[in-house]
């Protein structure tokens, strides 16, 4: 038989071999991440959200793993990819556009899924409302974006008083393109101006875009946000400028690159706050009872050099608004 002292020695031995054993076992969280074009033109973003993980304490690699899955740019490969972080059994999938949302959410009703920028969450029956999601989607919506695109062509307009045509520059494909070009069509008339609709569903389609903005003699350019534009910003400045159309853009990434102006949500902030849903349902939240929050911060940015390039000045009353000006 054993003695006393020698099984409390025995237990003692075991002890750190059981907590190694148990901290080898211990699950590390997996998160899905849906993109719908490459790695570079979502670096910042992509930046934004990785330092919002390391400031709530996940380090990638260490206490999480993140799975990414990038659609090049093609749309149609969303729901293929939104499958295979399902089949990994990922404990959460990470959205980073309304399109990644939707064919996430489409591909699982059980997975949470937390999107960065989703556009019409309601419209498109992602949560059934901002204060109660319901489901398994929750996040931040980009809804106040849309807003914003009728704050961009007022400031348009100011900038450039004698416009009477502005050509709205985006795609149909994109979730929210009917509920904005219905908010944008109600500003337009108020305005006095008319809207010319050119439609680009990608870069294949610029050319004939701006062909068409060329025979109806727009006078500006609107030029909404999205995936299939993004990648493309510094053509679409470049077009611009070849036609020398003043242009607002609804991301700042477009002015850093030479376009005139941009307004609009400050999209890394978005990102970066997106971490902190992924966070609580790491630690055991559920979607259904996390409230879907709107943007915050919203800035006006202005290139300067490229007003002097188009010969216009920008009147006083939009310079005291901006939050950046690049000269």
């Amino acid at each position: 038989m054993i003695g006393l002292a020698t099984a409390v020695v025995l237990v003692l031995l075991a002890a750190p071999f059981s907590t190694a054993a148990a901290q080898a076992t211990e699950k590390v969280p997996r998160v899905g991440s849906l993109w719908p074009n490459n790695r570079s033109p979502h670096q910042r973003t992509l930046d934004a959200f990785q330092e919002g993980l390391r400031d709530l304490g996940w380090v990638e690699g260490k206490n999480v793993v993140i799975e990414y899955r990038w659609a090049e740019g093609r749309s149609e490969r969303l729901p293929t990819l939104a499958a295979e972080l399902v089949r990994l059994k990922v404990d959460v999938i990470f959205a980073s556009s309304t399109s990644a949302a939707v064919a996430a959410r489409d591909a699982t009703r059980t997975i949470p899924i937390v999107m960065a920028t989703g556009g019409d969450v309601v419209g498109l029956g992602l949560v059934a409302s901002l204060a109660r999601p319901g489901g398994n989607v929750t996040g931040l919506s980009y809804d106040v974006g849309l807003q914003s695109a009728v704050k961009g062509l007022e400031l348009l307009k100011e900038t450039v008083p004698s416009v009477r045509r502005v050509a709205v520059l985006a795609s149909p494909a994109n979730p929210s393109y009917a509920p904005a070009i219905g908010n944008l069509r109600d500003a337009a008339h108020a305005l006095g101006v008319q809207l010319q609709l050119p439609h680009a569903r990608g870069p294949s389609d610029f050319d004939s875009a701006f062909a068409a903005m060329a025979r109806e003699r727009a006078g500006a350019l609107l030029v909404f946000s999205g995936p299939e534009f993004g990648p493309h910003r510094e053509r679409l400045v470049d077009l611009a400028a070849k036609r020398r159309l003043p242009a607002m853009y609804s991301d700042r990434a477009y002015t850093e690159v030479g376009g005139l102006m941009s307004y609009g949500p400050d999209v890394r902030d978005n990102f970066r706050r997106s971490a902190s849903y992924v966070d609580k349902i790491l630690k055991g939240a559920k979607p259904a009872d996390l409230p879907v929050e709107q943007p915050t911060k919203f800035e006006i940015v202005v290139n300067l050099k490229t007003a002097k390039a188009l010969g216009l000045t920008i009147p006083r009353s939009v310079l005291l608004r901006t939050d950046q000006l690049i000269e």
